[in-house]
């Protein structure tokens, strides 16, 4: 899978992540309850997510189940988050996260030992 999944998509990914496994009836009925969303938008959105390759689709009832994992997802973000607003350096990104005054001080030592551990 190589397309770029929008936030969309993330909301089908999430029901999947959270779910394992659910027919696209009940993908609908949840994506209505936490967004509102029309059984066919949801419909329109969950087909877009297996055309992309990320949900895979089997009969009967059209089962559904993520083929990418929320980590294979958050990495494929993170790389292009880095790529296009760093240049490709992922110490950039650091840098501002530390710059920006928004990780907590369980957060450093949880990026301190991060790092140590891969010296």
């Amino acid at each position: 899978m190589e397309d770029k999944l929008y936030e969309s998509e993330l909301k089908v990914m999430e029901v999947l992540w959270r779910e394992g496994e659910a027919s696209a009836k009940r993908i609908a009925e949840v994506l209505r309850a936490e967004v509102g969303w029309s059984k066919t938008t949801s419909y329109t959105v969950l087909r877009k997510c297996v055309d992309k390759g990320a949900v895979e689709r089997t009969e009967p009832g059209f089962v559904c189940r993520a083929k990418i994992s929320r980590e294979q997802a958050q990495k494929r973000e993170t790389d292009a988050l880095i790529e296009r607003m760093y240049g490709g350096r992922a110490d950039r990104l650091v840098a501002a996260l530390l710059d920006g005054g928004r990780l907590t001080q369980e957060e450093l030592e949880r990026l301190r030992k991060l790092v140590d551990s891969a010296k």
